[in-house]
C-alpha cells in the first residue's frame, strides 16, 4: 500500500495550493492543508507526490489509433488529433492514458508553455512530482452513471465511458443537456404509456452551498433521470479527487519530453572510483598480455628462422615449409638410425589410452610397433566408435591416426588403426 501527497494547484500560480495525504486504498492520512505551495514540501516525507492541475488548462479527448504505446504512440498522437485542435501541435504536449473497453484511447492535451510553468513552480517549491494529472480525472468514472462534480465556478462531468469534460459558469441541467444525458428521458406516448430507454443515474459531488444554490436544478433533474444522488463535500473537493487519483485513475502528463529520465550519473556516482580502478586494472592486464604475446611471437619467429637455417644446412634439397620442428627433428634422427621409439611409442600409447577411455565399448586386441608406426588391432560395436578413436588420437596434433581396414565379425567391427608421428 503506497502513500501519496496529493497537491491541487489553482488556476493562478500565485494563489495558495491545497494538499492532503492519502493511501492507495482511499484512506486519508492527514487533514486538508491550504497555504503556499513551498510549505507542502514539509509534508512529503517518503510519499510520492501527485499534482492536480486545473482542468480548464487541459483538453481531455479520445482517439482510435492502432499503435499500442511507447514513443511511437506519443509521436503519432499529434497527427491523429491535428485537425481537431485550434493550436499548432508543435506548441502542444500530448499524453496517453489506458485504453478503454471501447477501444478508444484517452488523451490529454496541454500547451508546452503551461507544462513548463507548472514544473518551474514545483521546482521552486522543492517538489518533485511523480504524476501530474488534470483535476477532473479525480472524478471517478462509473459505468452506466453520469458523475458530476461542482467546484467553484466549474462543473466536471463524465458519462462513465469515454466522454468527460469541464464547463464554467453553467448550470447542471445545461451541462447534462449539452452532454446528451437527457436525450433518453422517458416521454408519454399517445396511449399514455412511457417510451424511450431508461435515463441515466446521476451521481453528484458538491459543497453544501452549491447543493442549495442549484436546488431547483436538482429537483428538475429528478423528474428527468432515473435517480439523482447528491453527496456533500464539507471539506472541499480535494479529498474526493485525491482518493480517486491515488487509486490509479487519470492520465499522467509526465510523458515524452517531460517523462522521468534515468540519471545514470547519479546512480553510478558512488561507484565511480571503483569503476575507474577496475578499468585501470583491465587496461593494465590486457596491456601486459599484449606485450607478452608480442615478445613471444618475436622469439618464436627468431627460433624458427634459426632452426630452418640449420635444417637447410643438413638437408639442402628439402625446400618444404617446416611446420612442426619436433617432427622434423625426429624424421632426421630416424634417417640416421638414431632411436626415437621411446619418444614416440609411450606418448602414442598415452594418447590411445585417452581415446579408449572415451569409447569404453571398444576393445584392444593387439598392439605392435615397427619403424616409427604403431599398429593397433581392436574391435568396436560400430564404425562411429572407430571414427571417434581416430579423431581423438589425431586431435593431439603430435600423432596422425588412420583406419587401415575394417571387417564385420559377428555383431562387431574388427579394425586395424595405424598411429604415426604427424608429418612423418
Amino acid at each position: 500500500m503506497a502513500d501519496y501527497l496529493v497537491i491541487r494547484l489553482g488556476s493562478d500560480p500565485e494563489q495558495a495550493a491545497s494538499w492532503i495525504a492519502v493511501d492507495s486504498n482511499g484512506t486519508r492520512r492527514s487533514s486538508l492543508v491550504t497555504g503556499p505551495i513551498a510549505e507542502a514540501a514539509k509534508d512529503v516525507a517518503d510519499r510520492s507526490v501527485i499534482v492536480l492541475v486545473p482542468a480548464t488548462e487541459v483538453l481531455t479527448t479520445t482517439v482510435d489509433i492502432p499503435v499500442r504505446g511507447g514513443a511511437r504512440l506519443l509521436a503519432a498522437l499529434p497527427f491523429a488529433l491535428e485537425e481537431n485542435l485550434a493550436d499548432d501541435v508543435d506548441n502542444l504536449h500530448f499524453a496517453a492514458g489506458k485504453r478503454g473497453e471501447s477501444g478508444q484511447l484517452p488523451v490529454a492535451v496541454v500547451s508546452l508553455e503551461q507544462m513548463r510553468v507548472w514544473l518551474s513552480l514545483l521546482d521552486a517549491a522543492g517538489l518533485s512530482a511523480a504524476q501530474i494529472i488534470p483535476e477532473n480525472h479525480g472524478l471517478a468514472s462509473i459505468p452506466g452513471t453520469v458523475s458530476m462534480l461542482v467546484a467553484e465556478d466549474q462543473i466536471m462531468v463524465n458519462d462513465g465511458g469515454d466522454n468527460e469534460f469541464v464547463l464554467q459558469d453553467a448550470k447542471p441541467s445545461d451541462v447534462l443537456a449539452l452532454f446528451g444525458a437527457l436525450d433518453d428521458a422517458k416521454r408519454p406516448a399517445e396511449d399514455g404509456a412511457l417510451t424511450g430507454a431508461a435515463p441515466a443515474h446521476l451521481l453528484v459531488f458538491c459543497s453544501p452551498a452549491d447543493e442549495e444554490r442549484f436546488q431547483h436544478d436538482w429537483n428538475a433533474l429528478r423528474s428527468e433521470l432515473a435517480s439523482v444522488d447528491i453527496n456533500l463535500l464539507p471539506d472541499g473537493i480535494l479529498p474526493r479527487l485525491a482518493v480517486t487519483v491515488a487509486a490509479g485513475r487519470g492520465i499522467n502528463l509526465l510523458q515524452g519530453p517531460f517523462g522521468p529520465k534515468t540519471e545514470l550519473a547519479r546512480i553510478f556516482k558512488p561507484w565511480r572510483h571503483v569503476a575507474m580502478l577496475l578499468l585501470a586494472l583491465v587496461v593494465l592486464g590486457f596491456g601486459g598480455k599484449t606485450v607478452d604475446y608480442y615478445r613471444l611471437t618475436k622469439d618464436e619467429a627468431a627460433l624458427k628462422a634459426q632452426f630452418t637455417q640449420e635444417y637447410r644446412a643438413i638437408r639442402p634439397n628439402d625446400a618444404r615449409e617446416i611446420v612442426d620442428p619436433v617432427s622434423t627433428v625426429n624424421s632426421v634422427r630416424r634417417s640416421v638410425g638414431a632411436p626415437v621409439a621411446s619418444e614416440l611409442f609411450l606418448p602414442s600409447l598415452q594418447q590411445l589410452g585417452q581415446a579408449m577411455q572415451q569409447n569404453t565399448t571398444a576393445e584392444i586386441e593387439a598392439i605392435s610397433y615397427r619403424a616409427g608406426v604403431v599398429d593397433v588391432r581392436l574391435t568396436a560395436p560400430d564404425v562411429a566408435t572407430l571414427d571417434n578413436i581416430q579423431r581423438i588420437v589425431s586431435e593431439s596434433g603430435r600423432f596422425s591416426a588412420s583406419i587401415q581396414s575394417t571387417d564385420q565379425v559377428g555383431d562387431k567391427i574388427s579394425s586395424r588403426i595405424q598411429i604415426r608421428e604427424a608429418g612423418a
